[in-house]
């Protein structure tokens, strides 16, 4: 029997400039695809949020466009302005239909948003040239 999962996900990205939103947007959708096996048709439906210094670009463009889930339901939204919160953070939400177990969801935070959720964490291939 099929349920309804949450699979979290986050990423910075280097500046608020539409390019910069997409591409992290469709590296972290592309990461959580990848270690879920997601496939467009078991979306129920994705919900982005960015920083409030992040306006460049909405990140369901990026879904839509860049991974053509033009059926999928997708909306944006602004996340709380917390003092001292991290900046230039995409957050997501994915309602995921699937006959697995939510331990074996896999979430997936990335680059500067592996701080928020260390149990999540993921090393992206470009990782080592941000250290360098």
């Amino acid at each position: 029997m099929s349920a309804v999962r949450g699979i979290r996900g986050a990423t910075t990205v280097r500046a608020n400039d539409a390019r910069a939103i997409v591409d992290g947007t469709l590296e972290l959708l592309r990461v959580l695809m990848d270690i879920n096996g997601l496939k467009p048709e078991d979306i129920g439906y994705i919900w982005f949020t960015v920083t409030p210094d992040l306006d460049a670009a909405f990140p369901a463009d990026a879904a839509r466009a860049g991974m053509g889930w033009s059926d999928v339901p997708l909306i944006c939204g602004q996340e709380i302005p917390v003092p001292g919160a991290l900046g230039k953070c995409v957050r997501v939400l994915i309602a995921w239909n699937t006959n697995r177990s939510q331990r074996e969801v896999r979430h997936a935070f990335l680059h500067g948003a592996r701080s928020l959720r260390p149990a999540w964490a993921v090393e992206t291939p470009g990782d080592a040239k941000e250290k360098a």
